[in-house]
């Protein structure tokens, strides 16, 4: 019985952890004030997986979680590129997935700004000059911006789409 009632009066180890990070919410902020004045108050992401070795989207994932929570800076992902304001691009074009990497960009609406997201998908990474591979998302498509990494993480990405969203 001692045990129990020491656990339920004692800290817990968590307490001491923030539940907050002072650059995410600077960043956060920064861009829900770009997204407001560029994109009239919310932006629109769509991801596009184009040959990745999953490493970006795990990244890109975390962006969703309650510790970024990118939702209440007014981005959201949607899952139809007609949608989509922005098209986050991973991994080195295939040639295989060529012809849906254009569909999908065709399908988006006007303004439509392309990022690519990790080294492979800014230049193709290590599979640069195999057989199978095109390159880079600038070999199919015309690219905003490029968030070099392999995987970048999530807040280079939210500071990517800030630095895409103030130019």
């Amino acid at each position: 019985m001692l045990p129990i009632l020491k656990n339920i009066v004692s800290r817990r180890p968590t307490e001491e952890i923030s539940p907050c990070d002072p650059e995410v919410e600077a960043v956060g902020r920064a861009l829900k004030r770009a997204v407001d004045a560029r994109m009239r108050r919310s932006l629109a992401i769509r991801e596009l997986d184009s040959g990745s070795d999953n490493a970006t989207e795990i990244e890109i994932n975390l962006l969703s979680s309650p510790h970024y929570d990118v939702e209440r800076f007014g981005v959201s992902f949607v899952a139809s590129p007609r949608h989509a304001d922005l098209l986050l691009v991973t991994g080195a074009v295939t040639r295989n997935m060529e012809v849906a990497v254009k569909k999908t960009y065709e399908a988006m609406p006007a303004p439509k700004y392309v990022v690519a997201v990790g080294d492979d998908a800014c230049d193709g990474g290590i599979y640069r000059g195999t057989y199978a591979v095109l390159g880079g998302v600038d070999a199919v498509l015309p690219v905003d911006l490029k968030i070099p990494g392999n995987p970048p993480e999530p807040i280079d990405i939210l500071r990517g789409i800030l630095a895409l969203m103030t130019n």
